[in-house]
């Protein structure tokens, strides 16, 4: 009963999550059409990564010890410990190269922006944000041995993944191709070009796994107990939506026009 009432309110937690999310990023763009003050869109961007980290990515898990943990090297407690600790590394190891790329997008255009759609920047990450939403739910089904409530959500957020793709890859490129931002232009439209693939790549990469997890949950393997690899992917997926937190407002919001 204690453990339901849990994942109850991890659900609740993960609605309330959301809307402030959704809150900030509607103000983000409000602030980006009329004052556009950097100091603003900046403390809003680390707002909602602190949100997305600690509730969203289990950053209180590192180091704490999980139900049941038995002190045997072979037990899934120790594994699973040992495992967070590993994706995390990778994940801190990532976060630099993301980090090197706003660097790079800061040095080459300073304050000014390229002549991206504002509309569509604003869908794309909206359905990103929507995305991790149902991802959290996903993965709090599963917590709690619901694998069809864990099945409609991650099947969800996998559609969600492809559209994202669609509209970075398929819609944003060809318009922004059309404005003159093209990759042998210019240092600026190639850095642009860098940021968006790559977090198209990471994107891609997240479905794959979510595809993976979903198949591995139709044979059986996962349960409210044992359920790593959906905690992994999850992590893996607020990353990903981690880093475009920052990479919107750098593209689309700060700045005035080149």
């Amino acid at each position: 009963m204690e453990h339901h009432q849990n994942s109850g309110n991890l659900l609740r937690q993960g609605v309330n999550v959301f809307i402030i999310l959704a809150v900030l990023t509607a103000l983000e763009f409000a602030v980006a059409v009329t004052s556009a003050s950097m100091l603003l869109l900046v403390t809003m961007a680390i707002i909602k990564a602190g949100l997305v980290l600690w509730n969203y990515m289990h950053v209180s898990k590192l180091g704490g010890e999980d139900e049941g943990h038995e002190d045997d090297r072979e037990s899934y407690a120790f594994k699973t410990e040992t495992n967070r600790l590993g994706l995390w590394l990778f994940l801190l190891s990532d976060a630099f190269l993301f980090a090197g790329l706003l660097v790079t997008r800061f040095n080459l255009m300073g304050l000014t922006r390229l002549p991206l759609n504002q509309t569509l920047g604003l869908v794309v990450t909206s359905v990103l944000l929507i995305s991790s939403f149902f991802m959290n739910r996903a993965e709090v089904q599963m917590s709690q041995g619901n694998k069809k409530g864990f099945t409609t959500n991650i099947v969800i957020t996998i559609a969600l993944g492809v559209v994202f793709l669609l509209g970075v890859l398929g819609v944003e490129w060809r318009l922004a191709a059309a404005e003159g931002v093209i990759a042998s232009a210019n240092a600026a439209s190639a850095a642009f070009y860098m940021m968006t693939g790559m977090h198209a790549f990471h994107v891609l990469t997240g479905v794959i796994f979510l595809l993976i997890v979903l198949r591995n949950t139709g044979k059986g393997l996962y349960n409210e107990e044992k359920h790593w690899p959906v905690e992994a992917a999850t992590v893996y997926w607020h990353f990903i939506d981690l880093v475009w937190i920052f990479f919107y407002p750098a593209l689309y919001l700060i700045g005035r026009l080149m």
